[in-house]
């Protein structure tokens, strides 16, 4: 049987040559199954046949010969046809290739079109959507691109729909896709903004309105908000006023500042004039020169010439016989200029010569005649006047005419208008006919280009048959001969005989063309009769065709039944084969059970050795048993007790409010300090207390559940056991019924065989279970636990104690309010009665003294539990009401009485940063000098608890107040001896010292009397000695009031007798604070010395009931209805006064609904959500009105209409409305100024919002006024405003941005001036000063402090305070010498050059800057700089205040975002610095002579000395975004995934594109099973990711491609998906699978991916990057930080753009592929713009060598080594590589000789000529190279940062889209703008 099969396979593989063999024997051989070769198929004959596939195909059907599976893009029956897009190139020998339609170029991404055909040697294609041309070579109107480009395409026109409506087509240029035809008022590329001077919202609302500036003074306008940017020297809202100082506005070139001469009387010039009033004998406009007859300029003028002439050389004084012609003109001015100037030097003369005489006019007869001659000479100009008034008259004459003529004009161009109807329907019949030329203009373009196709190839024809022809010389004569013979035969021809044959042939000729034409005209009737019969026969063929696939299926179902019947067969066979493998199983089953009953016994022996332990457990703890029940005994009465108490402190409570409701308008009359109320306060204050004491209690029962948690465990385990035990059990009885379904038991019992083994697994862990739970019983110390309960159950009794003793003392104030109620209703009150109530009040106080600090410390002891399972809860609570109630405690505004033996202890302030530079205490003091003689006493201390190192201190000494403080050196005291306090009354008088760095001031308030105003006095002093800084340490600092104890030793100043009389703490440093936030007191006995009561608006800061809210506190009105009820219309009003860019107005709170007013980025905000579908309904908007945060009042209404409309009112005026769902306000409850953050927590809309930083002055419901200190609920605000609220003493620079103050300083002379700076970065311009070419600056130069005087450099010996500490400075100059210190520590002086002390203009007002600008060339500071000061000529050193500067670009005065980092982070990045620096000076020594100049990038002083660029290294940027995009991969790469990753994920990030298709976020494992990505398809966004071999995808319905930015966040939660954009549209989407194994691995891609990866699960035109920015990337609410590798990938820039390549300052190169020859000869072209003075622009290695082109300070070097030796050319152009221009670039090599070319300016080298060197081919690193591939001789190794554009290498364009490699910041394609 083997032979005959071997047999039977040879004749077949012979088939092929002897198909009739292989015939006969086939019939031989019919038994045996037949099949044919590759590339045959049986035929009916049942002969291998070969298959007709035109090669294109390998196997075809047998019968039909139909191909499988055809490839290279071949389709049909027979692999004869091409797919779409490809055409038929056939060849010889029967087989044919499918070739790229050449539409217009062959390769695939340049082939768009439909399909193809050739027509002879004529392609024609079908365009695509967006392509034209014959070839689609051209983009069709409306799209724009380069097809002819590979990899570019077609793009639709993105006009923004403002392109001009007339034009068919949104027409853009059809290369750059720059709109050519914005219409209403719009620019920009795609039409995206406002035309310049037209201001609006382009995209959205398209309402571009003419800007209202002065077109003269505006350099622009803002295309958004329509704000004017003035030119230099401009001012005012519209820009059409000079700035005080400045002139020339006219010129409209700008104002420039008017500074008069030193002649003149005055520094500035005359606002109206323009001109300078000029000292005796000086003249000229600005007083610059000296006028004829005087010589001898200087400042005090000029003196008069003595000469007879009366004129003199004004520098020499020689006598000149007339006088000199001052030069006012250059010699390009033009002969009217020259006549106007002789004119004014005439009219100057005689102006001169009637000043003198004016000066010296006498009472004589001269002088009469004099004014005879005056008057003569006004007559003459009274008749010259009357002169001109007659031709005025002739003027009006000849108007009357010229208004005539108008009317004419007028009628003429009406005439003209109706012509121009004529002319435009002429016109329009012209532009059909044009259309039609254009037509028959393009037909003539086919037919010419057919024709020179034709031409083309009769030319090709000619070359073929006229090329290698050679012939022999001699038969070329011969033939030549042979020719000329004929021609003349041919001339001695006499043809007339033939002519009437000739003629009767033409005849015949013209009768045949005739009947040709005939023919064709039923040619062309046949023609049309065609269409018909081929439509016929096109729809046979398509029944033959369906016939076909009718066959094809009936052949498909002939073979699936084959298949099937042979799987029939095959599962019979199996079938038996599972018959007796059940058999077995079945045994296996049984021998599983037995497995599972002995498994069962051994649990129950674990199970009793379980309970056993159980025992022993249980005789461990007889003691915790026997603790526990006394515990519950003791809790039993303690609740009880408890519950006594509270309902006692509740009756209380009700009584009290009952009679204080009753008592509110007695009180309000009679309480002018407001005493009485604050001791209520404080009652229902510590009541809250003692409820809060309540869930202690409660905390303290939850650790008795503790002790019960084993056993509980233990139990569930034996229920678990027991259940299991049942499971087994009925596993058990359905594997026995199993045996009667014999069909159905395999599946069963592989089921139940699975379950069998989960259970043992389920068993194992329960086993492991038990042994953790054994080993946790094992480690509970019995011994530890009792001690536990008695510490807990002493807690709980001690706070049930002091809640007792809390309620004792609020009882005497109960009795005594009882008492003052009958008073009261009696008439019966008397000063006695008063007096007594201060004396209960005392007692209250006292006691609350002792209660407080021990109440506190028990609190204490709770708070520092650690939060353990359902504790946590209550523990947070008690933790949030110990912080209010030390933030009430700050507040209590109540003064104490000290006796002269007693002292309190304030809590010394938590952040002792804030007070090194300023230290600031305010109080209330009250002495009584008649009761108690004015002594030396001491008042307050804040400093070390041993009276060494800095302190502060406050004392009385020789009748005067005295203000002590030590910074290291001396002592300095500084006595108000003003007003002695044996003169102050017996009130309380208002005391504030200040210090600022190394200056101090005491302050001192005494308030209005009856008949005099409030006396203000103060006292300055300072330090000797630098030392500046108040340094102490946190762990040692006190702050001690009225006197100290025993044990505490004071600085020798300070060691007086404790203090006699009344202290009520105001603040310390702006911060409230109070005595009653005391940390201990000393002998203080309220009750013998009760407090002073304060009059508190005796003051006139105070005199404005107002409320201050300090970031902390609210305020709460409970049941706000009992003063005024919800109606249809509800209002609500509130005065606000705020600097704070964030906080909340009110808020008002009902489970899921809230209504909330706050301010959001300084505007005010409205939202409010009932329950709607929609969300939560928003009223923001950007107006100016809506804008509070200036430091000033404003009264906010909202008025709620419930059947109408919200309406936003801002002092008293309409502002904003939004329509009103028509829903009643569901509130009882509303909060002022913040919540509690449990409220805040309860919304997500909520969680941003912060609380009020600012002053409220009244708040109104309903037209009711609210006193928000008498609410209960009220904490943490107080009473004032006081102005030190709204100052800002900080500010925030982002790198861009600066503030600009004027001051009248003399910084040059005498100047000192301080501040405090923190940054992360190396340099920037902290103080700048310019007058005329000479600057005073100080600023942070790599790391080190540097003060800049007129070129005077002082710079600080340490070099690290980019540190992100805070510093503080000090820069002096005067007479000697030139000061810098930094921290007290860092003092650098250099004594003052005799040239530095040339005469300034003195103390003169000039304007300065902090943080950087607008005109240094310095790099702007990026950091946070606070408390500076400087020595103003007309004020007091004090803090600057910069709310009151008048220039504020981009900068925050609020909190500062610089944080220091880590320390290891810092040690790392010095060691970097180190290495780099040791590595550089190497370097350094190895360097050719010849270079040796170019080299100093690491020598300081030639750094220091070379101007920065003038366009900044770091454009503005959208902070911590990125952009990506202009190369297909631009990506990130993220590494170090959490685990969790797999599991659950929550990504978020902010999204602002313009693409419609590109990829995201991409993750996935290495072979791309498992993935997730966030993509973008026709600018929707689409997230997806797979579950096993399902996909959840979700699509966004609207697109985000608009250019705003979008907030996304995309969830997976297992096979569930969830896609959330801008916190509004939640999408949600899950597979039906679950508990899949999903596993992805690093990286995580952002922004795309590299190149062919992706392709497996994202559409093609998606898995490229998107080109966009993105920003605030989050995973789980983390950042993602990990930012492995970058390509292509920049900060994300704001403002214009341009086109270009931008190498951004984080570093970046460009590496072009090798097919660039750089090799011997060669030439580059370029245009670049930097942004930094050194950097890399190409480097490529050779193969002897290398070529680096670089620029260094200046210079453009090319730098060559050619094996032999390095050589370089530089050239240094005029202008300046730094000025912010384009720069072209050229570089010839040709061998040995190179020449750059740069802006014209040309250099060359010649170098050694090296015989061996070749041309090679090596990759081309552009814009920068890794550090390891540049030579070690080269200058600079820094990468370039810049726009780069048109490079060219040997005439060929780079296009660097298309490059091997992008690496780092480079964006390809644009670069911001200039």
């Amino acid at each position: 049987m083997a032979a005959k099969s071997l047999s039977c396979l040879l004749c077949i593989l012979s088939g092929i040559a002897y198909p009739a063999s292989a015939a006969r024997l086939g019939e031989q051989q019919q038994s045996v199954l037949k099949v044919c070769a590759k590339g045959f198929f049986m035929s009916v004959q049942n002969i291998c046949l070969p298959c007709n596939c035109k090669g294109q195909a390998d196997y075809c059907e047998d019968i039909t010969g139909v191909c499988f599976n055809c490839k290279d893009h071949s389709t049909g029956d027979f692999c004869e046809m091409c797919e779409d897009g490809y055409m038929l190139a056939p060849s010889p020998d029967g087989r044919h290739t499918c070739r790229p339609c050449a539409c217009p170029l062959s390769v695939p991404s340049n082939n768009f079109a439909v399909h193809c055909e050739r027509g002879g040697a004529i392609l024609r294609c079908k365009c695509q959507e967006g392509y034209a041309g014959h070839f689609c070579e051209r983009c069709a109107p409306g799209y724009y691109g380069n097809p002819m480009a590979i990899g570019n395409s077609c793009k639709r026109c993105d006009c923004n729909s403002n392109s001009d409506p007339n034009l068919i087509f949104s027409e853009c240029h059809n290369v750059t896709g720059h709109c050519q035809h914005c219409w209403g008022n719009t620019s920009g590329v795609n039409c995206e903004r406002c035309a310049p001077g037209f201001y609006g919202d382009a995209i959205s609302a398209k309402n571009c309105r003419e800007c209202k500036c002065n077109e003269c003074g505006t350099s622009s306008c803002d295309d958004r908000t329509g704000v004017c940017h003035c030119k230099p020297g401009v001012t005012g809202r519209l820009c059409d006023q000079c700035e005080e100082g400045y002139s020339g506005f006219s010129s409209c070139q700008g104002c420039r500042r008017c500074e008069c001469g030193p002649a003149s009387l005055r520094s500035t010039c005359h606002h109206l004039t323009h001109s300078c009033l000029c000292r005796p004998g000086a003249g000229g406009r600005y007083c610059e020169r000296c006028l004829p007859g005087y010589w001898d300029y200087s400042p005090a003028g000029c003196q008069k010439c003595d000469c007879e002439s009366g004129h003199c050389d004004m520098h020499t004084g020689e006598c000149l016989p007339e006088a000199a012609t001052v030069n006012l003109c250059n010699n390009s001015c033009d002969n009217c200029i020259w006549h106007l100037i002789g004119d004014l030097r005439l009219s100057n003369k005689t102006l001169d010569q009637l000043k003198v005489g004016v000066l010296n006019i006498s009472t004589g007869a001269a002088a009469n005649d004099r004014l005879k001659y005056y008057n003569y000479t006004a007559q003459r100009l009274q008749t010259q006047f009357l002169g001109w008034r007659n031709k005025s008259s002739v003027m009006k004459d000849q108007t009357g005419e010229l208004e005539k003529a108008t009317d004419a004009v007028v009628l003429d161009i009406k005439q003209l208008g109706e012509s121009e109807s004529v002319v435009k329907t002429l016109g329009n019949k012209l532009d059909n006919d044009t259309l039609e030329t254009v037509t028959l203009a393009e037909q003539l373009s086919t037919n010419l280009t057919d024709l020179n196709l034709r031409i083309e190839e009769m030319i090709h024809d000619w070359e073929l048959y006229s090329v290698h022809q050679d012939v022999d010389p001699e038969v070329a004569r011969r033939n030549t001969e042979r020719a000329q013979g004929m021609v003349a035969w041919m001339r001695t021809l006499d043809l007339s005989p033939r002519e009437p044959i000739a003629t009767d042939e033409s005849t015949e000729a013209h009768d045949l063309l005739r009947r040709i034409r005939q023919m064709e005209k039923k040619l062309m009737s046949t023609d049309g009769r065609l269409p018909p019969v081929r439509e016929i026969l096109s729809r046979f063929s398509t029944k033959l065709t369906d016939a076909q696939g009718s066959l094809q299926k009936a052949a498909s179902t002939i073979q699936q039944t084959e298949d099937r019947n042979r799987a029939s067969i095959l599962k019979f066979q199996g079938n038996e084969v599972k018959q007796q493998r059940l058999t077995e199983d079945h045994a296996a089953v049984n021998d599983t059970l037995e497995t599972a009953r002995g498994s069962f016994s051994e649990a129950e022996r674990t199970l009793a050795e379980v309970d056993a332990m159980v025992q022993n457990v249980s005789g461990y703890h007889a003691a915790i048993d026997g603790a526990s029940e006394k515990l519950m005994e003791k809790t039993e009465r303690l609740s009880l007790a408890d519950r006594d108490l509270v309902q006692r402190a509740d009756e209380h409570a009700d009584e009290l409010d009952r009679q204080a409701n009753q008592l509110e308008e007695d009180l309000r009359e009679s309480d002018a300090n407001g005493f009485v109320q604050k001791a209520i306060s404080a009652a229902n204050v510590y009541n809250n207390i003692v409820k809060y004491i309540h869930d202690a209690n409660i905390t303290s029962l939850t650790t008795h559940n503790l002790s019960q948690r084993a056993e509980d465990a233990i139990a569930g385990i034996n229920m678990q056991l027991g259940y299991l035990v049942t499971k087994s059990n009925n596993v058990f009885k359905e594997s026995v019924s199993l045996r009667s379904e014999q069909i159905e038991v395999e599946a069963e019992v592989i089921d139940k065989l699975k379950y069998i083994e989960e259970t043992k697994e389920t068993m194992d862990q329960n086993h492991k279970k038990l042994a953790e739970i054994v080993e946790d019983i094992s480690g509970i110390h019995p011994d530890r636990t009792p001690q536990r309960l008695e510490f807990t159950l002493e807690v709980a009794e001690g706070t049930l104690n002091r809640s007792a003793e809390v309620l004792q003392t609020i009882t005497p104030i109960s009795s005594k309010v009882e008492e003052w109620a009958n008073n009261m209703r009696n008439d019966e009150y008397s000063t006695v009665a008063y007096e007594q109530a201060i004396q209960s009040a005392g007692e209250a106080v006292e006691n609350l003294n002792v209660l407080v600090p021990k109440l506190l410390d028990k609190l204490k002891v709770v708070e520092q539990k650690k939060p353990i399972n359902n504790v946590t809860t209550n523990i947070m609570r008690i933790r949030e009401l110990i912080a209010q109630a030390r933030s009430v405690a700050k507040k209590v505004q109540v003064s104490m009485k000290f006796n002269g033996q007693s002292s309190v202890e304030v809590h010394p302030p938590s952040n002792l940063e804030d007070l090194k530079t300023v230290t600031s205490i305010s109080l209330f003091m009250r002495v009584d000098p008649d009761k108690d003689p004015i002594e030396d006493r001491f008042i307050l201390y804040l400093g070390d608890r041993n009276g060494r190192k800095d302190y502060m201190g406050l004392a009385i000494k020789n009748d005067n107040l005295v203000y002590v403080y030590n910074l290291g050196g001396e002592d300095v005291e500084i006595p108000l001896g003003s007003k002695p306090v044996s003169q102050w009354p017996a009130v309380f008088n208002y005391i504030k010292v200040e210090r600022l760095g190394r200056h101090g001031k005491v302050f001192l308030t005494i308030p209005s009397q009856s008949s005099t105003d409030e006396q203000k006095f103060i006292q300055k002093g300072e330090a000797p000695g630098t030392d500046s800084l108040f340094d102490i340490d946190p762990k040692d600092i006190v702050f001690f009031v009225g006197g100290v104890p025993a044990d505490v030793r004071l600085p020798p100043p300070l060691s007086l007798a404790p203090f006699v009389g009344c202290i009520e703490l105001g603040s310390l440093n702006n911060d409230v604070i109070s005595l009653y936030n005391f940390k201990e007191t000393h002998k203080m006995d309220v009750i013998t010395s009760a407090p002073c009561s304060r009059y508190k608006l005796a003051f006139s800061q105070s005199r404005i009931a107002s409320y201050l809210f300090d970031g902390t506190g609210y305020a709460l009105i409970n049941n706000i209805e009992r003063r005024g009820k919800f109606g249809v219309v509800t209002r609500f009003d509130i005065s606000v006064r705020t600097v704070a860019n964030n906080g909340v107005l009110f808020l008002m709170v009902n489970e899921d609904k809230f209504f909330l007013l706050e301010i959001k980025n300084g505007f005010l905000r409205l939202m409010y959500d009932f329950g709607f579908s929609k969300g939560p309904e928003l009223l923001e908007n950007n107006l100016p009105k809506l804008q509070i945060n200036d430091a000033r009042y404003h009264e906010v209404s909202v008025i709620y209409h419930q059947s109408k409309k919200v309406i936003l009112l801002v002092d008293k005026s309409h502002v904003k409305s939004m329509e009103n769902p028509k829903t009643t306000l569901p509130f009882s409850d509303i909060y002022i100024g913040g919540a509690p953050s449990s409220i805040l927590k309860s919304r997500p809309e909520l969680s941003a919002v912060v609380s009020l930083k600012g002053c409220v002055k009244g708040f109104q419901f309903q037209k009711k006024d609210f006193n928000l200190l008498e609410e209960p609920g009220t904490i943490g605000i107080s009473s004032g405003c006081p102005e030190e609220s709204f100052m800002s003493r900080k500010a925030y620079f982002t790198g861009e941005s600066y503030l600009g103050s004027t001051a009248k300083i003399s910084p040059f002379d005498n100047f000192e001036g301080g501040l405090n700076f923190r940054t992360l970065q190396p340099g920037g311009l902290l103080f700048y000063l310019s007058e005329g070419s000479d600057e005073f600056s100080i600023s942070l130069e790599n790391g080190a402090v540097v003060m800049n005087s007129r070129g005077t450099r002082v710079k600080s010996h340490k070099k690290q305070y980019n540190d992100g500490r805070t510093h503080f400075l000090v820069a002096t100059v005067n007479s000697q010498k030139y000061s810098l210190l930094v921290d007290d520590k860092d003092k650098q002086e250099k004594k003052r050059p005799s040239s530095a002390n040339r005469s300034s203009s003195g103390p003169a007002v000039k304007t300065f800057y902090y943080g950087g600008s607008p005109s240094s060339s310095f790099k702007n500071f990026t950091g946070c700089i606070s408390y500076a000061y400087i020595n103003r000529q007309d004020r007091d050193i004090e803090p600057e205040d910069f709310q009151r500067y008048t220039e504020k670009v981009q900068t925050s005065l609020q909190d500062c975002p610089v944080q220091r980092p880590p320390a290891a982070l810092m040690s790392r990045h010095r060691e970097h610095t180190s290495r780099a620096k040791q590595s550089q000076s190497q370097k350094v020594s190895s360097l050719p002579l010849g270079l040796m100049e170019l080299k100093s990038d690491d020598q300081e002083p030639s750094e220091l000395n070379i101007k920065p660029c003038y366009l900044s290294s770091s454009p503005r940027a959208t902070r911590q975004a990125f952009h990506y995009g202009g190369i297909a991969n631009s990506r990130q790469h993220y590494t170090d995934l959490p685990d969790s990753l797999s599991e659950r994920s929550h990504f978020s990030l902010s999204l602002k594109t313009h693409s419609s298709f590109g990829l995201i976020f991409y993750v996935s494992d290495v072979q791309e099973d498992n993935f997730m990505a966030l993509f973008l398809a026709n600018g929707k966004l689409v997230y997806t990711f797979n579950v096993a071999d399902q996909r959840v995808k979700i699509k966004s319905e609207e697109k985000y491609n608009d250019g705003a930015w979008h907030n996304v966040i995309f969830i997976r939660d297992g096979n569930m998906g969830r896609l959330i954009i801008d916190g509004l549209t939640v999408l949600e989407d899950r597979a039906q699978r679950s508990n899949v194994s999903w596993h992805v691995s690093s990286p995580l891609y952002v922004g795309g991916v590299p190149p062919e990866r992706a392709q497996k699960n994202i559409q093609r035109n998606s898995a490229y990057s998107f080109t966009g920015c993105l920003k605030n990337l989050q995973l789980d609410g983390q950042w993602l930080s990990s930012v492995a590798e970058t390509f292509g990938v920049t900060p994300c820039f704001e403002g214009l753009s341009e086109a270009g390549t931008y190498f951004s300052e984080e570093g970046g190169y460009v590496v072009l592929d090798e097919t660039f020859d750089l090799g011997l000869r060669f030439e580059i072209v370029m245009e670049v713009r930097p942004r930094v003075a050194s950097g890399v622009l190409l480097h490529v290695r050779t193969a002897e060598g290398y070529f680096t082109m670089y620029i260094h300070h200046g210079e453009v070097v090319v730098l060559v080594n050619d094996g032999s030796r390095e050589f370089f050319t530089k050239v240094s152009p005029i202008q300046g590589l730094c000025a912010g221009n384009w720069h072209r670039i050229t570089v010839i090599r040709d061998a040995n000789v190179v020449q750059l070319d740069v802006d014209s300016e040309v250099n060359h080298v010649v170098g050694p000529l090296n015989p061996s060197s070749t041309d090679t081919r090596k990759p081309v690193f552009i814009g920068g190279a890794p550090d390891l591939f540049l030579p070690e001789s080269i200058a600079t190794r820094k990468a370039w940062v810049g726009c780069m554009r048109n490079l060219t290498i040997n005439n060929s364009r780079v296009s660097f889209s298309k490059a091997v490699l992008v690496s780092g910041a480079v964006s390809v394609g644009t670069c911001p703008a200039a």
